[in-house]
C-alpha cells in the first residue's frame, strides 16, 4: 500500500472512530426515543451502512462490500427489529471504547499544534499541559516536547486507527447482519419473488411476440399473399394486362421487404443476432456508437461468457444508454464491462440531470427484472442534479 493510501484509509478510519464516538453517546442520550421500532431500524442501519463502506474501501472490494448486505441481491436490506435493538447498547458501548482514544489522540495533536506555541499567553495555571501532565512553562518544553507528542500521537493514530474502526465496523456488521438461517430464508423469499416475476414477464414477452406476429408480419404475409393470387388470376383472365400485373407484384414485393423487416424486429427483441455475429465487445461497440450521447465504451478481458449473461448486458447496456439520451440531457455517458473471478460487472455512467427512479418508468424496473432472473444485482446512484451511475453484477462462472 501507498503512503498516500494509507493515509487516506488513516483519516476515513479518525472520521469513522470520531463518529462511532459521537453515535454512541447520541445512543446513550437519545435510548428512551431510539427504541421506537422505526427509528431502531434507522438507526441501525445507518451504521451497517457506514460500517459496509468502511470495510469496502480497506478491501478495496465489491464482492466483500456485496457480502455485507449493502445491496444484497434485490435492493436496499432492512435489518431485523432483534437486532436492531440489540444493537442500541452494543453501540452505546463500543462507540465510546473506540472512539475515546481516537477523541484522546486527534485532541491532543490539536492541542500540541494550536495551543502548545501560544503558552505564554495563557495563565499560570492555564497554561497546556503535554503527555498527559507536564506543563509548558518555557520555550524549551513548548518546542521539545510539543512536537515530539505531535510525533508520537501521529505515528499511534497511522497504526492504531485502522485496525480499531475495522474491529468495530466488523462488531457492528456481526451484531447487525442476519445469521446464516435468516439469510437462507431470505434467499429463497427473493429467489420465489423474483422467478414469479421473471414468470410474468416472460408470459407477458411471449404474449407480444404472438401479437406482433399475428398483427404485424402475419397480416402483411396475408396481404402479399392476396396480391399475389389477384395478380395470378389477373395474368390468366387477360394475359397482356401487363401493368395491372406489375403493380401487384411491385405491391407484394414491397410487403415482403416490410415483413422480413418487422420479422427482425421481432427476432432481435428475442436474442440480438449481433451477439451472435459479433460477439458481446462488437455488438456494445455498435449500442455505444450509435447512442445520441457521446459515449465512452471500455471492456475488459471477459473470458467465456454465457449467452443468458450476454443478452442481459447488451439490453441493459441498450436500455440504459436510450433512457440517457432521452430523460438525462447528459453531454457525456461512460460503459465498463469488467469481470473478476466468476461475477461480470457493468457500470454506466452520466453527467446527466439524475433522478432517476424505478416508479417514473424509466425502464430500471425492466432492466432490474431481467438482472434477478439471473441471480443478479442492480445498483442505481442518481441523486437530483446527477450524476447517474447504474452499476449491475452478474453471476457468470456457470
Amino acid at each position: 500500500m501507498t503512503s498516500g493510501r494509507r493515509w487516506e484509509q488513516v483519516r476515513r478510519s479518525g472520521v469513522y472512530l470520531l463518529g462511532s464516538l459521537v453515535s454512541g453517546v447520541a445512543t446513550v442520550l437519545a435510548l428512551p426515543l431510539l427504541c421506537i421500532l422505526r427509528l431502531a431500524r434507522f438507526w441501525a442501519n445507518w451504521h451497517r451502512e457506514r460500517a459496509s463502506r468502511l470495510l469496502g474501501a480497506a478491501s478495496a472490494s465489491r464482492p466483500a462490500r456485496r457480502a455485507t448486505g449493502r445491496r444484497a441481491w434485490a435492493g436496499p436490506v432492512t435489518v431485523r427489529t432483534s437486532r436492531a435493538l440489540l444493537w442500541l447498547p452494543v453501540n452505546a458501548m463500543t462507540g465510546v471504547v473506540f472512539g475515546m482514544p481516537a477523541l484522546l489522540c486527534v485532541g491532543n495533536v490539536v492541542l500540541a499544534v494550536i495551543a502548545t506555541p501560544l503558552w505564554w499567553a495563557f495563565g499560570l495555571e492555564d497554561r497546556p499541559r503535554l503527555f498527559v501532565d507536564v506543563p509548558v512553562v518555557g520555550w524549551a518544553t513548548a518546542l521539545t516536547l510539543g512536537p515530539l507528542q505531535i510525533f508520537l500521537l501521529t505515528v499511534l493514530a497511522y497504526v492504531g486507527f485502522p485496525p480499531m474502526a475495522r474491529a468495530h465496523a466488523r462488531i457492528c456488521l456481526v451484531v447487525l447482519s442476519d445469521s446464516t438461517e435468516e439469510q437462507l430464508a431470505e434467499r429463497v423469499a427473493v429467489l420465489t419473488r423474483t422467478r414469479a416475476d421473471v414468470l410474468d414477464a416472460h408470459g407477458a414477452e411471449l404474449r407480444r411476440i404472438e401479437r406482433d406476429l399475428h398483427d404485424g408480419t402475419q397480416a402483411r404475409l396475408v396481404a402479399i399473399a392476396m396480391r399475389l393470387a389477384v395478380a395470378r388470376q389477373a395474368f390468366s383472365d387477360n394475359p397482356r394486362d401487363e401493368r395491372l400485373v406489375e403493380e401487384l407484384l411491385r405491391d407484394a414485393h414491397e410487403g415482403t421487404e416490410e415483413a422480413m423487416t418487422e420479422l427482425r424486429g421481432v427476432i432481435r427483441s428475442v436474442y440480438p443476432p449481433i451477439l451472435a455475429d459479433r460477439g458481446l465487445d462488437g455488438a456494445l461497440t455498435a449500442v455505444t456508437t450509435g447512442c445520441g450521447v457521446p459515449t465512452r465504451l471500455d471492456v475488459g478481458d471477459l473470458d467465456r461468457v454465457p449467452p443468458a449473461v450476454e443478452a442481459v448486458v447488451y439490453f441493459t447496456v441498450a436500455e440504459t444508454l436510450t433512457n440517457v439520451t432521452k430523460h438525462s440531457r447528459a453531454t457525456a455517458a461512460g460503459v465498463r464491462v469488467s469481470r473478476t473471478a466468476d461475477r461480470l460487472s457493468v457500470l454506466v455512467t452520466d453527467n446527466g440531470t439524475g433522478g432517476a427512479d424505478d416508479r417514473r418508468g424509466t425502464g430500471i424496473a425492466g432492466i432490474r427484472r431481467r438482472v434477478l432472473a439471473l441471480d443478479g444485482t442492480v445498483e442505481v446512484d442518481s441523486p437530483a442534479g446527477g450524476p447517474t451511475s447504474i452499476t449491475v453484477e452478474l453471476p457468470c462462472g456457470w
